[in-house]
């Protein structure tokens, strides 16, 4: 097989999945190494940006998906009558902020930081498929931990954990001047 055959395996198997696929699977099923199908699924990628189509092939963590350019979704949401996303309340940012940063984290650990009760949020953005249960603590009760799923890098245009922006180092001394006011 030459490479637009295999390119062509690619582009109708991530057509036919409609979620991601992990790159190991995707090898598996062309019966190619990871790294080259990695090199043709970049290739890909590169020549449907280039060539501005319909759709595109998005990485997130180790999978491919792919998926309307943002330039086109308006077309295919009238099509579908998709509704907008939902804007994200501040308590649900603050809650889902926390997660990202400190996952996997028990809803005490939450609950610890922000002060309240956050069991409504954590449930809102469960609902969102926004974060994930990521097992339990080894702690009395076995509590539950959360952290962010695909959904919460797709939402956000993340294509892992380390595009999140870094967090301000804080001094002791800035709390003391009223850093946080």
């Amino acid at each position: 097989m030459d490479i637009k055959k295999y390119e062509n395996a690619l582009e109708a198997i991530l057509f036919a999945s409609g979620e991601s696929v992990e790159l190991a699977k995707l090898a598996y099923c062309l019966g190619l190494d990871e790294k080259t199908v990695r090199l043709l699924l970049t290739n890909m990628m590169d020549r449907y940006e280039f060539e501005n189509r319909g759709i595109k092939i998005i990485r997130i963590n180790n999978s491919y998906q792919m998926c309307t350019s943002d330039e086109y979704f308006e077309f295919v949401g009238r099509l579908i009558k998709a509704p907008t996303r939902k804007a994200l309340s501040p308590v649900l940012l603050e809650t889902l902020a926390i997660i990202a940063y400190k996952q996997p984290v028990s809803r005490a650990m939450i609950e610890e930081i922000r002060g309240v009760d956050a069991s409504h949020a954590v449930n809102k953005l469960l609902e969102f498929n926004l974060i994930c249960e990521a097992g339990r603590l080894d702690a009395p009760g076995k509590p539950i931990v959360f952290a962010t799923s695909d959904e919460f890098l797709k939402h956000f245009g993340l294509s892992s954990l380390e595009e999140l922006p870094k967090l301000p180092e804080v001094s002791p001394e800035d709390l003391d001047e009223g850093f946080y006011k």
